[in-house]
């Protein structure tokens, strides 16, 4: 039997690999796991479980909140989602949460399509949706999730919860009906296990509910009826939002206004808000024009130097000038919200045509979506090592 000592002294040492002894961590790579689960969570959403061999440990060690890609090839395209980690860190398995998408390819076949036994490409753990915090004990942490924004909280708040006797998670839920709460059973088990150090409240939009500051859409009224009186401001040591633009970016003005410090409120996004699927960078390479312009994009990775031209015309991202030379070069969603494609610009001049991924700080430092950057300059240098 594995008992809380054993199961702590795993989290540690899958932490301190996730942290990485010289504060750095390798770029995330893709591996072939086995499907060892999955598990129904509600009519469109699934949980699935993937075996890790102790072999890949390291490589699969992550903190909470962080997020992996998938990979797989539908009718011969191959087709890229990227999806947050549910579960805290534990030995030989991960597992992610797949909410199904109108229209959405990947999420309707991980609905019907995902056995256990089935393989598929994982991409090692990656994201900065993770505690600041350097002291958990007495803590006080809040969420708002959306949602399939579920996902990376769940991880979050297990690891809040289970890693200090005097820590508290405060969650503010929002679903369409009770139908659609995601980890359901879960979130029942938490709170019967931390009664009072664990608070969650669901708010339904389309189901009546005993408080009307529960019933109805998470507008600007109802957000700032709950930070008034539900989870108060003043209270929580560190945020999390996850979930659509529109809902993280009130949620953000509302913590604003209350006077919370922008370094205490962290955000992922699972949508933009923008119609349709993720747009892939591979397509045909552009046709130079006779004596056009061109722009130079040199690129490290994994301490191999390529570089590739790029038609000014064609309004190239680095990534998909990239991908031309280096197939391998990281990247998911396409969207600019996983940040699984950033690199470092070491010379030249871009534009960022959208940024949901990095912090302030991490733009100060020179990082940038490579799927998102447009070449500005006659070179570019970036890098993916650093």
């Amino acid at each position: 039997m594995t008992t809380a000592r054993a199961t702590d002294e795993v989290a540690e040492t899958l932490l301190a690999n996730a942290r990485g002894g010289d504060g750095t961590r390798r770029r995330a790579r893709f591996h072939t796991l086995d499907v060892s689960g999955v598990r129904r969570l509600t009519d469109d959403a699934v949980e699935v479980t993937f075996a890790v061999p102790p072999e890949l440990d390291d490589e699969y060690a992550f903190l909470p909140g962080q997020h992996v890609a998938l990979r797989a090839h539908l009718d011969g395209e191959e087709v890229r989602r990227s999806y947050s980690l549910c579960r805290p860190p534990t030995r030989g398995s991960i597992s992610v949460a797949i909410k199904r998408d109108a229209g959405g390819r990947f999420s309707t076949w991980a609905q019907t399509g995902l056995r256990p036994g089935d393989r598929i490409d994982v991409m090692s753990p990656q994201g900065s949706f993770t505690s600041s915090l350097a002291e958990l004990d007495g803590s006080h942490v809040a969420g708002i999730a959306a949602g399939s924004g579920i996902t990376p909280i769940m991880a979050l708040a297990t690891a809040v919860l289970g890693r200090s006797t005097t820590s508290r998670f405060t969650l503010v839920y929002a679903n369409r009906s009770s139908a659609d709460v995601m980890f359901l059973d879960d979130l029942a088990d938490q709170k019967d296990r931390y009664p009072t150090r664990f608070a969650v409240h669901h708010v339904f939009s389309r189901e009546e509910r005993a408080a009307p500051l529960l019933s109805g859409r998470l507008d600007d009224e109802r957000i700032r009826g709950l930070l008034s009186h539900v989870v108060l401001p003043d209270t929580v040591d560190e945020w999390f939002l996850c979930g659509p633009l529109e809902l993280v970016d009130r949620c953000r003005t509302a913590l604003a206004d209350a006077g919370v410090p922008r370094d205490h409120v962290r955000f992922e996004l699972f949508t933009t808000g923008v119609e349709g699927s993720p747009a892939s960078p591979v397509a045909r390479p552009p046709r130079p024009r006779a004596d056009e312009p061109v722009h130079r994009i040199d690129l490290r990775l994994d301490g191999l130097s390529a570089s590739v031209a790029s038609p000014v015309h064609a309004r190239e991202t680095v990534l998909a000038a990239a991908l031309r030379v280096r197939p391998d070069a990281p990247y998911s969603c396409s969207g600019g919200v996983c940040g699984t494609c950033r690199a470092r610009l070491v010379d030249g001049a871009v534009t960022m045509d959208e940024n949901y991924a990095l912090e302030p700080d991490e733009i100060a430092a020179g990082y940038i979506l490579t799927c998102q950057s447009r070449p500005t300059t006659e070179r570019v240098v970036v890098d993916y090592d650093v």
